[in-house]
């Protein structure tokens, strides 16, 4: 994936030179001005000047440093992020590719029963579907790091839309169909982008089936009301695993996973989520994470605009 455009080391370094600089001159300044005027001791004025220099330098390093710390920090973190988003990428490349390996030498073998050759080839084109996502999931991330123009809208039934999205994630989870609930009126429309709309609502339930709770015990939700004339609400629900409440707004960041030994142990990059803010934010809307506390569930609310903006 192309690198977002990274911050500048140049601003921090000139500010440290500046503070470093400021320092030694007004170090030697001071001391060079008691030693030549001992005089200055007694004088009021020059007292008065000399302290007021002294804590304008003392504020300016003072600020530097903790402007220097921030970016410092924020410079960890983007690292540690991307650390865990290159050791989850391995991890989602390794598995189906050793599984894939692992099929064709099956296939090769000449005494293998047609049926059990059927079952490899089905097996063979969910892995290749499970990559063809996740390197559409990696793409789709990098040109929305760098996209700034709105997206084309069309009217797009919600329902519809929903239950698209619902049977694709059923089938790359091979789930029940009763897994994921569609409770949203056929009639309801929403002007919006019909790729993007989808994109969100697949990312949205995927995230929801994967979370929400032990295998064949999920049951995700997906609900839709309007608010106003203007703004139309898209809920998906799981009871699952949950979000602890200072993660909520963390979790829509690039490469961003909760560090928490359920979350790691399941498939995951830290780009669905980011993805979902990102389309939301070029269609005019927001989304937003709710959730009373680990083991209690989630609830993904994406507020958008109902019609195109005259």
């Amino acid at each position: 994936m192309p690198p977002r455009p990274s911050r500048s080391i140049s601003l921090p370094i000139i500010l440290s030179s500046v503070a470093v600089a400021l320092s030694l001159a007004l170090l030697v300044g001071w001391t060079l001005l008691i030693v030549r005027n001992p005089a200055l001791a007694h004088d009021i004025i020059a007292n008065r000047l000399l302290l007021g220099t002294g804590i304008g330098g003392f504020i300016v390093i003072v600020t530097v440093l903790v402007l220097f710390s921030v970016f410092l920090v924020r410079e960890i973190d983007e690292v540690q992020r991307q650390t865990s988003f290159i050791d989850s990428v391995t991890h989602e490349l390794k598995s189906p590719l050793a599984a894939l390996k692992l099929c064709l030498e099956t296939l090769g073998r000449e005494d293998l029963p047609q049926a059990q050759r059927e079952r490899l080839r089905g097996m063979m084109l969910d892995d290749v579907d499970r990559l063809a996502v996740f390197i559409e999931r990696v793409l789709t991330a990098s040109r929305l790091a760098q996209e700034q123009r709105a997206l084309p809208l069309q009217e797009v039934g919600v329902a519809a839309a929903a239950r698209r999205a619902a049977a694709t994630i059923l089938r790359r989870h091979r789930a029940p169909e009763g897994a994921v609930s569609i409770e949203i009126a056929d009639d309801l429309v929403i002007s919006s982008d019909e790729l993007a709309l989808a994109t969100i609502l697949e990312n949205l339930i995927d995230n929801a089936l994967k979370y929400g709770g032990s295998e064949g015990a999920v049951t995700v939700r997906v609900t839709a009301h309007t608010e106003g004339e203007r703004w139309l609400v898209i809920e998906v629900r799981d009871q699952g695993i949950g979000i602890p409440r200072g993660q909520l707004k963390r979790v829509f960041e690039r490469f961003y996973r909760v560090q928490e030994e359920h979350v790691r142990s399941r498939h995951g990059t830290g780009l669905g989520l980011y993805v979902v803010s990102e389309l939301a934010r070029l269609l005019g809307g927001r989304v937003e994470a709710r959730s009373p506390g680990p083991g209690r569930g989630t609830t993904m609310a994406v507020t958008l605009p109902r019609r195109r903006r005259a």
